[in-house]
């Protein structure tokens, strides 16, 4: 009697085995002379060789379709067993979310942001909030590190709340600059299985890089995001943008409209865009209100606050009320 032990890589073992295990019960009714054993992501196998090596066939490609799509239904098993052609990922999908909902651009201005991400190593994406420039970003990151293009994802974002005192709050770096990344975990959280998710962290392939860290490093084979880019000092955003390294994505996101330095201070993110304007390699998306795939509520805010914007620039004293 052979055994084999074959253990589920980069997905999430649940979507592999179903609710109840159903999608493992289907599996052992179709290979009747196996005997199938699951724990975590490693399963067992035990019995007749042929059926154990179309066994392993079976379940590398069932894998490989929970890794494309985050998601596995009982006649997905079917089609793969008996062999019928699978429906490949249409090209306008980036990848898929863990409910398998298809994650692509919703509007003109997000499917710029994806041209611009295929034909330039450094990109641009500005707009208000809810356009959907960071959770598009961690999107095409999360396809290059699905399609092995990228080794890593570095996340980097501006904590200008905390200023200089960072390195007086408790805990290590992670914990220090996390309540300032939280929405781009939640973006990443919304595409690979928490599980997952947390062993790409400890083994540094997703990694934390607060800005303030970021001196002296070179950044190679990754996609680096740099979201809020707008709270960057000039130097801030200088040095961030030549830690480029080889075979580097680099995508910048930010919203003029919501910068929190000080007064006195210029945006990093306004200098970069006038002095790298028209550069070769360097892409620049422009989103606006009609890119917003937020509540509409989100865009009659937006529109309120941007008709304050003006009327305060053409009436000062209003300030003053």
């Amino acid at each position: 009697m052979t055994e084999k032990h074959i253990v589920l890589e980069d997905i999430d073992p649940v979507t592999f085995y179903g609710v109840g295990n159903v999608h493992l019960q289907m599996l052992r009714s179709l290979y009747p002379k196996l005997r199938v054993v699951a724990r975590d992501n490693v399963i067992r196998v035990l019995g007749d060789e042929e059926q154990m090596a179309a066994f392993e066939e079976t379940t590398e490609k069932i894998r490989q379709h929970v890794l494309r799509f985050n998601a596995l239904k009982d006649e997905d098993i079917l089609d793969i067993v008996k062999g019928r052609k699978r429906d490949e990922v249409p090209d306008d999908v980036v990848c898929y979310s863990m409910s398998g909902r298809a994650i692509k651009a919703r509007t003109k201005n997000q499917q710029r942001l994806i041209e611009a991400y295929d034909q330039n190593d450094m990109i641009f994406a500005v707009g208000p909030a809810g356009t959907g420039k960071t959770y598009l970003s961690i999107a095409l990151a999360v396809k290059a590190l699905k399609e092995k293009t990228a080794k890593k994802i570095i996340l980097s974002r501006p904590a200008v709340e905390a200023g200089e005192k960072l390195g007086f709050l408790p805990g290590d770096m992670k914990d220090k600059i996390d309540p300032y990344l939280q929405p781009l975990y939640d973006a990443l959280e919304d595409m690979l299985p928490q599980v997952k998710l947390q062993d790409m962290m400890e083994k540094h392939v997703i990694q934390i890089a607060p800005l303030a860290f970021m001196r002296g490093r070179t950044l190679s084979d990754a996609v680096v995001i740099l979201d809020e880019a707008q709270n960057t000092t000039p130097a801030q955003i200088r040095m961030f943008l030549t830690r480029m390294g080889w075979n580097t994505k680099m995508i910048i996101t930010g919203d003029m409209t919501q910068i929190d330095l000080p007064r006195s201070t210029k945006s990093g993110l306004i200098e970069a865009l006038h002095i790298l304007n028209n550069i070769e390699g360097i892409g620049v998306v422009n989103l606006d209100r009609s890119d917003i795939v937020r509540h509409k509520l989100v865009t009659r805010i937006v529109n309120a606050y941007e008709a304050f914007d003006k009327e305060r620039e053409e009436y000062p004293e209003i300030e003053n009320k």
